[in-house]
């Protein structure tokens, strides 16, 4: 509820408020209206307009004319710090995951991959993943040949590559570096998307290693930067 003795604002209060019910599921599609704000939390309708439009400003809800104010897309939050795949991570957030396979073939390594990985030759497999439906990344995957050939056994659409690897095959992740960065999408990617030309996209570079350091996996994966967005909690300490 609101606190009438705290110095933030009432709107901020509920625009903080309502983010939290959308984030946590309890408000989805169209949100209640002013009037009904108004009653439940005893506040004036300019509080409520004033809290509304920084929640639109924001993006977490849109309003349609004629209609009324709907929760947008949720952004899919993912922390940093745990080795949660994209499907688990789509799960978390109360949607449903989906993958596509595009392609995959045994190729010689790109040089800039063959500097992080060591890898001269590699499985690629790529996909286009989604959430609630929607496309929201493509992700471009690179395995030692061993391990490309045993994934190919399965079938590889709406499949958890984790769950594969490690349920599956026996393959035990022991460590993860990632590199979080804005750029472009392959152009060859861009359609699956519908990114605009030119506009940036959120990619993420990750490779996995077993217990022995051995690389398991590189990954470049390029998300829409509306819709997913990484979090990570932060402490300062003293002494």
């Amino acid at each position: 509820m609101l606190d009438y003795t705290n110095s933030v604002p009432l709107h901020v209060q509920l625009k903080e408020i309502i983010e939290k019910q959308v984030e946590n599921g309890e408000l989805q599609g169209q949100i209640p209206s002013e009037r009904q704000f108004m009653h439940t939390y005893n506040v004036s309708r300019s509080t409520v307009r004033e809290a509304i439009t920084l929640l639109v400003r924001e993006g977490i809800v849109e309003k349609r004319h004629g209609k009324g104010t709907f929760v947008s897309l949720k952004p899919i939050h993912d922390w940093l710090g745990n080795l949660r795949s994209t499907t688990e991570t789509i799960q978390h957030m109360g949607m449903e995951p989906g993958a596509q396979l595009i392609t995959n073939y045994k190729t010689t390594t790109p040089s800039y991959i063959q500097e992080q990985t060591g890898l001269r030759e590699a499985y690629f497999i790529k996909r286009i993943r989604y959430a609630d439906q929607i496309p929201i990344g493509v992700e471009r995957h690179y395995y030692p040949i061993w391990i490309g050939e045993k994934l190919l056994q399965y079938d590889l659409n709406n499949a958890t590559l984790y769950d594969l690897l490690e349920n599956e095959l026996g393959i035990t992740f022991a460590e993860a570096d990632q590199t979080i960065s804005s750029g472009h999408i392959y152009e060859e990617d861009r359609p699956y998307l519908c990114i605009e030309k030119d506009k940036h996209v959120l990619i993420a570079e990750r490779i996995i290693k077993n217990g022995a350091g051995e690389i398991i996996e590189f990954e470049e994966a390029f998300y829409k930067s509306d819709l997913y967005a990484f979090k990570i909690k932060l402490s300062r300490k003293f002494g």
